[in-house]
């Protein structure tokens, strides 16, 4: 019998990933206990601030200095996907529209043309640690897309969509629809929360999706078939070992799997957790320095001297690590100064 997986990799803390996903990020930080300014209460002689991705102690201040995180940094001619499991993340950006979101939220941002943008990891808790755990995932853009209007969507934990599937012994999994439609077993299809405008990765027709897969201990599930000659990884993230079909497979591999066949997923252990990353390749030449993902060197060039020249419309924000107080709540403020809160 042929096997369903076309190929195995290996886990670390950026994934592989194939057309039209460039990059997969994992951050799975133990942060301790906040220190009343966002930051955490522990020493960090011995990290190399601004560039701290060792994992001292479990956890990394990435390129934050006295807050974890990523502080103002430009996009251009591609999209992020940031669901964030645990903890927080506070965003602000060039547009003016800023945000904190997290325990099951996802952010959504097309960049297209340009946009700046901070990403900071705020530790609230000062009476117990601060674990963080989320996905970044870049998704590419065409070149019709490259230079749309930047807008970011919100898909807030309480509404984004929960599919829950029993098999026969009684055993659950649940499906968490991020983006791309899932139909369950009894034929209900179960629709995600709509994604930025100009997104192109939220087209139907390039049958994109994003779902997280819990399995509880032996527990089983079907994987439907999609469309032939789609991208389509299975990263398994947390567990111990199952199989895909009649395949063995380990936690800490990702498989590139035959799109369209469905798979049965069976769970050996204890509570195993997938990430499926699926969609149709674009297939055009990619050109990518640093944050800047375009189509050609000379459109790289472009990029970089558009950004030197404009800043993607500059930096609104006292501080390029911009966070949102202590007691701030969960909440989106958007450019055109509009509030939503989940």
């Amino acid at each position: 019998m042929t096997s369903v997986i076309k190929q195995r990799l290996k886990l670390e803390m950026f994934w592989p990933t194939f057309d039209p996903f460039l990059f997969c990020a994992f951050h799975n930080d133990r942060f301790p206990n906040g220190n009343g300014s966002l930051g955490p209460d522990a020493s960090l002689a011995g990290r190399r601030i601004g560039q701290d991705f060792v994992g001292i102690d479990g956890w990394r201040m990435y390129h934050g200095s006295k807050v974890p995180g990523f502080p103002a940094h430009p996009h251009r001619g591609f999209e992020t996907v940031t669901i964030v499991n645990e903890g927080f993340v506070d965003h602000a950006d060039s547009m003016g529209a800023a945000g904190r979101y997290g325990e099951g939220d996802t952010q959504w941002m097309t960049a297209g043309k340009g946009v700046q943008h901070s990403e900071m990891f705020p530790l609230v808790y000062q009476d117990k640690p601060n674990p963080i755990e989320l996905f970044q995932v870049w998704l590419n853009l065409p070149a019709k897309n490259k230079m749309v209007e930047p807008h970011f969507a919100m898909l807030w934990n309480e509404q984004t969509p929960i599919a829950e599937v029993q098999d026969e012994s009684g055993h659950k999994a649940r499906v968490k629809v991020v983006a791309g439609s899932y139909q369950n077993p009894n034929g209900e299809t179960v629709t995600p929360l709509s994604p930025p405008p100009d997104s192109w990765a939220g087209a139907d027709q390039n049958e994109v999706a994003i779902w997280i897969i819990d399995l509880e201990p032996h527990a089983s599930w079907t994987l439907p078939a999609a469309s032939a000659e789609l991208n389509r990884t299975l990263y398994f993230f947390e567990g111990q070992a199952g199989t895909f079909d009649a395949a063995d497979v380990a936690v800490g591999e990702a498989y590139a799997l035959e799109s369209s066949s469905e798979v049965v997923i069976r769970n050996a252990g204890v509570k195993a957790r997938f990430l499926l990353l699926q969609g149709r390749p674009i297939g055009e030449p990619v050109q990518q320095h640093g944050p800047f993902v375009m189509n050609t060197r000379q459109e790289l060039q472009q990029a970089f001297y558009d950004y030197q020249r404009t800043q993607f419309g500059g930096w609104p924000w006292s501080e390029s690590d911009q966070t949102h107080g202590v007691e701030k709540g969960r909440f989106a403020k958007f450019a055109d100064g509009t509030v939503e809160t989940p």
